[in-house]
């Protein structure tokens, strides 16, 4: 089965006063269709920046990312874009709703920019959001809506243009531990059953432990599975 996202000897400095800051160096890793990959470590070692270089939100120093199989990294601002767009959907801390939409718009959105008709997107953002169980929350607005069903909100809108590949940032960093579960379940199922690629980065070595495999991302480098160190 072929790769739908790749890292390939990929570095990620930053400028820092005279000299460089080196976040990672020579970085390989691959996510499969149907594949949910942890992505651990702690605060400041670069999980967001490696989340923003696969989404190609950021260009690595050097290396290449590897979209289905098409060296993405260095592609025209437009390309990249419409990747994004159509391949990729991504999830944070913060859920990043338009407050003075609805629940259902906020999902509508992302596809009405694609170009869908309003009622196709409205019949999809209303799918999406029943299956993670906001049937009746439709209409209401982000205020209205208590912190997971936000998030959950914040997933359906990331799930829906279909994309290949999911990338979430610490989606249950700001709930409490029930909610916390409720949603990552919710997540899981959904990319599972969507065969979607997902990478998730997280704090928690017990939702970790609940993903396929798990990346440590320990000094500039990435540790896989079994060597991950116990807390």
């Amino acid at each position: 089965m072929n790769d739908v996202l790749r890292l390939e000897d990929v570095t990620r400095r930053f400028q820092e006063g005279v000299g460089e800051l080196e976040v990672f160096s020579g970085l390989n890793m691959n996510l499969k269709p149907g594949e949910v990959v942890a992505l651990v470590g702690p605060s400041g070692a670069g999980k967001s920046s490696l989340l923003h270089m696969a989404g190609l939100l950021e260009a690595p120093t050097s290396g290449e990312i590897y979209i289905e199989g098409v060296a993405a990294s260095n592609l025209p601002d437009g390309e990249r874009t419409r990747i994004r767009r159509d391949r990729i959907g991504f999830v944070y801390q913060a859920h990043h709703l338009l407050p003075e939409f609805d629940a259902l718009e906020n999902v509508m959105m992302p596809q009405m920019i694609a170009g869908k008709a309003k009622a196709e997107a409205a019949a999809e953002a209303a799918r999406l959001l029943s299956a993670l169980g906001l049937a009746q929350r439709l209409t209401h607005r982000p205020a209205q809506l208590s912190g997971g069903e936000q998030q959950r909100v914040a997933i359906a809108r990331a799930l829906a243009n279909k994309p290949k590949i999911l990338l979430a940032d610490e989606p249950t960093g700001n709930l409490d531990p029930r909610t916390s579960g409720g949603v990552f379940d919710a997540l899981i199922a959904i990319a599972r059953e969507q065969g979607l690629a997902a990478l998730i980065a997280t704090h928690n070595f017990e939702l970790a432990a609940r993903m396929d495999r798990a990346l440590l991302l320990h000094q500039g480098k990435l540790v896989q599975g079994t060597e991950l160190p116990r807390a």
